[in-house]
């Protein structure tokens, strides 16, 4: 990305996102980056198919109904925020994402490389940044979007803080014999929950989360004792199903860097924040940190200003550290009120969700804030452009 002359450099782990499960997509952040005409809906009357078609052999997305049948945005029409027939949610394969959003980027004239960043080098009017190759890139800002393991957040010195569940979530796709019809469904069993993602075709997603140890022997199981563990849990109400790949197992933690910011670095996704997935927010958050950062070097650039200076880079970190360690309790708390067996807990639980379900105020609360849109909302999840 290039403003004027100043330069920004990224760092995307394009392997490991090559290589990554299904993700929720946040449609108006993907129509203000213009990829939306790109993502080709499967049946015509499905909720997505008001996002447009494009041509064979792009990538494909599903759009997700509520868990109780009907459309989350026929249930929330009036909070302005879900229009009436708007699907709650978008399910992309992930491969397919990347690809569209790479062919954007070449489209743009963006400059792409596979080459790792082994090296970088503030100073105080740039970065001076290394590549595997021998390159040395000259930048005014250098983003580090390397995931949870960030060596780019290691090289700059900046720590985290947080906590391990002891749980693993269980990656599969699984496919089945009754069609999903676009519904999404997520079990809180006490080891965790159970979520259920449609993906295009006769195919679902699944998130399944257990005890670390347990998660570990159910991955280690034989693709029949496998099928065993996962019909008890799935159920037969989408006819025979049947794992498509080898089940993964990942820890599952929460996180957070002790600063989004360094000198000329800029920390975003899961390289500032990795939260329990619980209610399918990680890459939404990650999102909305792109949205602000763009929005702040934006701003920046228009008033002749550095790119890379410290009170620019204050901005992005003041913007979204607060709603990320809010989003991260939240979390939290979740988890601990559903991955449990205590009946106590169970019974303020299922009183709380009755409220929630009578208080429309409240339940528009939570909606926003699953939505990205409570608090300061960048303008690109608003659907516009920067």
């Amino acid at each position: 990305m290039v403003a004027r002359t100043q330069k920004v450099a990224v760092l995307l782990p394009l392997a490991q996102l090559l290589a990554g499960a299904h993700r929720q997509l946040h449609g108006r952040f993907a129509e203000a980056f213009g990829v939306v005409d790109r993502l080709v809906v499967e049946d015509a009357d499905r909720p997505l198919a008001g996002l447009g078609g494009g041509e064979q052999g792009e990538a494909e997305a599903v759009g997700v109904e509520a868990a109780g049948g009907g459309r989350l945005g026929a249930a929330t029409e009036g909070a302005g925020h879900v229009e009436q027939g708007e699907p709650f949610a978008h399910m992309v394969e992930n491969r397919d994402l990347i690809d569209v959003l790479l062919a954007r980027a070449e489209a743009e004239g963006i400059e792409l490389t596979t080459a790792a960043v082994t090296d970088f080098v503030s100073r105080p009017d740039g970065v001076d940044v290394t590549f595997s190759d021998g390159r040395v890139v000259e930048a005014s800002l250098l983003v580090a979007a390397d995931g949870a393991r960030s060596k780019l957040r290691e090289r700059a010195g900046i720590a985290t803080h947080g906590w391990d569940y002891d749980q693993s979530g269980i990656v599969v796709s699984v496919g089945h014999e009754r069609d999903h019809q676009g519904r999404a469904e997520e079990h809180f069993l006490p080891a965790g929950p159970f979520a259920i993602l449609p993906l295009t075709g006769k195919r679902s997603s699944l998130v399944w989360t257990e005890k670390r140890s347990e998660a570990a022997r159910i991955v280690a199981l034989s693709e029949d004792e496998f099928h065993g563990e996962l019909e008890q849990r799935f159920g037969l109400h989408l006819g025979e199903i049947k794992a498509l790949d080898k089940p993964r197992a990942f820890p599952l933690g929460y996180f957070v860097a002790r600063s989004f910011i360094a000198e000329r670095l800029a920390l975003v996704g899961d390289a500032a924040h990795v939260i329990h997935p619980i209610a399918g927010q990680g890459l939404n958050m990650g999102l909305k940190d792109v949205a602000a950062l763009a929005e702040v070097i934006v701003d920046a650039a228009r008033l002749g200003m550095d790119l890379g200076q410290a009170d620019v880079l204050d901005r992005y970190q003041r913007w979204r550290r607060f709603d990320t360690m809010a989003m991260g309790l939240a979390t939290n708390s979740l988890n601990f009120l559903f991955s449990n067996q205590s009946t106590l807990l169970r019974t303020v639980r299922d009183i709380g969700l009755g409220l929630v379900d009578r208080a429309p105020p409240l339940k528009s609360l939570f909606i926003r804030q699953a939505a990205g849109l409570s608090g300061e909302v960048p303008r690109l999840l608003k659907g516009e452009a920067l």
